[in-house]
C-alpha cells in the first residue's frame, strides 16, 4: 500500500509520504496533524467488476491467478519515492535543570515552533549532554526533551509529535588535562552549574579553554537527533568520530604561535587533541519500504556536527582553523579520504552509493563572517557529492538581516545540505515567533528543508 500523510491547518504541510510527486501543501494553512492513512493503490482490480462468473469455482480459481499475479508484478515494483522534512535548530545552551519537568517556559516555547514546521528528522545543537548518575544512563535529555515538550501539545490546534531520541557523548566541558590554551595553568575543576559571580564566569572560561571542545561544564552544548518514532536508526551502523585527533588530517591547519616560530601544541598534545570540538555522527536512518516490507526502505546517512565557531580565540586562530578542518572533515568523508577511523577503531569513509544530509550549526558563512578561508565556499561547496542548493531564505523580514541568516547575529552559520541523488521541494527559515510572545526563543532560526528521497 502507499502511504500518504494527512493534511490539514497550521504547519509547513506534508511531513512525510509516499508515492510519486506527493505535494507539498500550503506552508500557513495546514494542519500540524501527522497521523499517516494508508489508500489502497489505483493498481488495485475490483474483480466483481472484472468477473461477472456465477460458478463460484471458476471464480476462485481465475480470483487465485490474478492475484498470484498482481502478487509476483508488485514484489518486482521499486519503493515509491518518499518526502521528509529535515529540520536543523540551535536551541542556545539548553540546560539538564532545564529538562526536569516540561514546564520551562522558554523549552515549551521552541517546541512550540518545532511543533509548527513538524519535521520528520530534527537535528538539535547545543542541548546538554547529561552524564550518568548511579544506574541512570546518561545521554537521556534528547528523549526528555521529546516527551516532555515535543510529546505535549503546545498550543491550541498544535499535534503532539513522536520522537525516537540519539544522543552521545560531547567532547565540550571534557577536561584534557592539558594547557590547551597556553594560560600556563591546566584547568581540570568546573564552577558549580548555573552559578553566574564574576568568580565562576572566570573559572569557567578557563576551564573550558582546557577541555577537548569549550564547555564550562561536562556535556554543555552537545547535540542530539531526533527521528520521527516511524522510522527506523540503525543503530548498530551509526559511527561517531568525538576522538579522532586533528592531526590525522592531512594538512590539517593546526595552529602556530602568533609569532610563527613553533607550533601552538607540544607534541604529547598534538599527538591527543581532538578534532570535533563536539562530535561527528554519522546516524544511518531507514525510511518506510514497500508495504510490510520495512527492510526495502532506502537508508539515508545523517551527518551531524557542530564545529566551533572561529573566533574568541587570539591571533592564532586555533578556533578558526579547527572550524575549517571540522567542516573539511564531511567533504574528506563522503569522498572516500583514508585517514578517517571512527571511535570504534573501525577505517573507512562513507561508501560512494550512499544518499546523506550534512546537518546542523557549522559556524561558518561563505559570503561574510570571520570563517578561516571559507570552508564552506572553498571545500563544500567544490565537493562533488554534494548536491549544491540555493540558500533557504526567510519569509519574515528583520532589520539588519539578509534574507537567508540564520543567526539572530546576522550569519548564515545553520544548514541542511543534500548528497547527489536527493532533491529539494521546498526549504526555508522560519523567523516567526511563538503565539504571545514579543521575542524569539533562540539566537538561531531553524532551518528546514522538503528532501525528496528516490525509491529503491
Amino acid at each position: 500500500m502507499a502511504l500518504y500523510p494527512f493534511i490539514g491547518r497550521g504547519s509547513l504541510g506534508s511531513i512525510i509520504g509516499t508515492g510519486p510527486m506527493v505535494r507539498f501543501r500550503s506552508c500557513l494553512n495546514a494542519d500540524p496533524g501527522s497521523q499517516l492513512i494508508r489508500i489502497q493503490p489505483e493498481r488495485v482490480v475490483n474483480m466483481k467488476q472484472s468477473f461477472q462468473l456465477n460458478q463460484g469455482l471458476i471464480a476462485a480459481l481465475l480470483i487465485a491467478m490474478v492475484g498470484t499475479l498482481a502478487s509476483e508484478a508488485c514484489a518486482q515494483e521499486p519503493s515509491q519515492a518518499i518526502a521528509i522534512r529535515v529540520m536543523t535548530f540551535n536551541l542556545e545552551d539548553v540546560r539538564t535543570e532545564d529538562l526536569k519537568n516540561g514546564d520551562n517556559p522558554r523549552l515549551k516555547a521552541l517546541a512550540q515552533i518545532i511543533q509548527r514546521i513538524r519535521p520528520t528528522v530534527l537535528f538539535l545543537n547545543e542541548i546538554a549532554y547529561d552524564l550518568p548518575e548511579g544506574d541512570k544512563p546518561g545521554g537521556t535529555n534528547a528523549q526528555r526533551f521529546a516527551d516532555l515538550y515535543l510529546g505535549v501539545s503546545q498550543g491550541p490546534g498544535l499535534k503532539p509529535m513522536r520522537f525516537r531520541g540519539f544522543m552521545q557523548k560531547s567532547n565540550t566541558g571534557m577536561a584534557s588535562g592539558f594547557d590547551l590554551n597556553r594560560d600556563g595553568t591546566v584547568q581540570t575543576q568546573f564552577p558549580t552549574t548555573g552559578a553566574k559571580d564574576k568568580a565562576s564566569r572566570d573559572m569557567g572560561r578557563a576551564y573550558g579553554g582546557d577541555c577537548w571542545g569549550f564547555g564550562t561544564f561536562p556535556g554543555q552544548y552537545a547535540m542530539a537527533l531526533l527521528v520521527d518514532d516511524r522510522l527506523e536508526i540503525l543503530e548498530d551502523q551509526v559511527r561517531t568520530f568525538r576522538l579522532l585527533p586533528w592531526d590525522y588530517i592531512p594538512g590539517a591547519f593546526l595552529p602556530n604561535t602568533p609569532d610563527g616560530t613553533e607550533p601552538w601544541f607540544d607534541d604529547e598534545e598534538r599527538a591527543a587533541v581532538r578534532l570535533s570540538s563536539k562530535s561527528h555522527w554519522d546516524v544511518p536512518v531507514r525510511l518506510p519500504g514497500r508495504g510490510d516490507d520495512a527492510q526495502s526502505g532506502r537508508v539515508v546517512h545523517f551527518l551531524c556536527s557542530h564545529p566551533t565557531p572561529p573566533a574568541f580565540d587570539g591571533p592564532e586562530k586555533r578556533n578558526g582553523k579547527r572550524n575549517h578542518d571540522e567542516i573539511r572533515f564531511w567533504a574528506d568523508y563522503v569522498t572516500g579520504a583514508s585517514y578517517i577511523v571512527d571511535d570504534k577503531g573501525t577505517p573507512g569513509s562513507l561508501a560512494p552509493d550512499q544518499l546523506f544530509v550534512i546537518l546542523g550549526d557549522l559556524n561558518a558563512d561563505p559570503d561574510e563572517g570571520s570563517s578561516y578561508k571559507d570552508p564552506i565556499g572553498t571545500v563544500l561547496k567544490s565537493c562533488n557529492r554534494i548536491n549544491w542548493q540555493p540558500a533557504p531564505t526567510a519569509d519574515v523580514v528583520i532589520d539588519g538581516l539578509d534574507i537567508d541568516d540564520t543567526a539572530a547575529w546576522g550569519l548564515r552559520v545553520d544548514y541542511v545540505l543534500i548528497s547527489q541523488g536527493l532533491s529539494i521541494r521546498k526549504s526555508g527559515i522560519w523567523r516567526r515567533n511563538p503565539e504571545n510572545s514579543e521575542s524569539f526563543p533562540s539566537d538561531h532560526f531553524p532551518v528546514w528543508a522538503e528532501i525528496e528521497v528516490p525509491g529503491n
